[in-house]
């Protein structure tokens, strides 16, 4: 991993993992809020997509492992901010939105915050990844408990709590892996709505059918990992008793 880091610290690094995403790099990273780092982590692009974010003024981490999860692991521990926050680097979602999903976890209200994908024209989400998602929501609300709809890539949370969860997936479950550790952890989950925009380019994970059944066969694994023992977050004013943070993540 690498690269050159701010000498202030950020208000939220946000975590964009990259592989071959020169075309939509430069609106991803103009809609980054003032204030905020963007940390871009390569995995292994050829399309320049590293030496352009670096150009554009983003932090660049190289993570020579193949993996979503080792990409987005890689950008955590090259974070520095507080709160952090993990984005596609696709141009599908819209970081100037990620204000509104950071809110409740730097004001106290919750611990993780999701994204829900709001597809906004026909063919932005391909209808074999809806299903899949779909049936996703389902097993997590069996195995947490979680009213959610959606395990969107856009999310919130404190970084030395995520630390804390100890993740090791490093493939297309770290996500899951990640919801469902904090849901046994008693976080308080919370689920908000941003729009879905037709990505630039096609999809490495959900792209194809085959690259769907890769990503729920190993976020299958994940959910068949044994619970462990609930600890909260060790952020300043997270109650011993903690509890849902509205509708959409209430356990039922």
């Amino acid at each position: 991993m690498t690269d050159t880091f701010p000498s202030h610290p950020s208000q939220v690094d946000v975590i964009l993992p990259c592989l071959d995403e020169a075309a939509a790099l430069p609106w991803v990273l103009e809609r980054v809020p003032a204030g905020w780092r963007a940390v871009v982590v390569d995995n292994g692009s050829t399309d320049g997509s590293a030496a352009l974010a670096e150009r554009l003024g983003a932090t660049v981490v190289h993570e020579p492992r193949r993996g979503f999860g080792a990409a987005c692991h890689a950008g955590l521990l090259a974070a520095t901010a507080d709160v952090v926050c993990f984005s596609d680097c696709d141009g599908s979602l819209d970081p100037a939105l990620l204000p509104s999903v950071a809110g409740p976890v730097r004001d106290g209200e919750a611990d993780l915050v999701l994204a829900r994908r709001r597809p906004t024209r026909a063919g932005a989400w391909p209808l074999h990844a809806r299903l899949a998602n779909l049936e996703l929501a389902r097993l997590i609300r069996r195995r947490t408990g979680l009213r959610l709809h959606d395990l969107g890539p856009m999310r919130a949370a404190r970084r030395e709590a995520l630390l804390g969860l100890g993740l090791t997936d490093r493939r297309s479950g770290y996500p899951l892996q990640m919801l469902v550790r904090a849901a046994d952890a008693g976080w308080r989950v919370r689920e908000t709505e941003v729009p879905y925009l037709p990505r630039t380019g096609r999809s490495k994970v959900t792209g194809t059918w085959r690259g769907t059944w890769h990503a729920v066969r190993d976020m299958r694994a994940v959910l068949a990992e044994p619970p462990g023992p609930p600890s909260p977050p060790s952020v300043p004013g997270h109650p011993e008793a903690p509890l849902a943070g509205s509708p959409a993540g209430e356990r039922r």
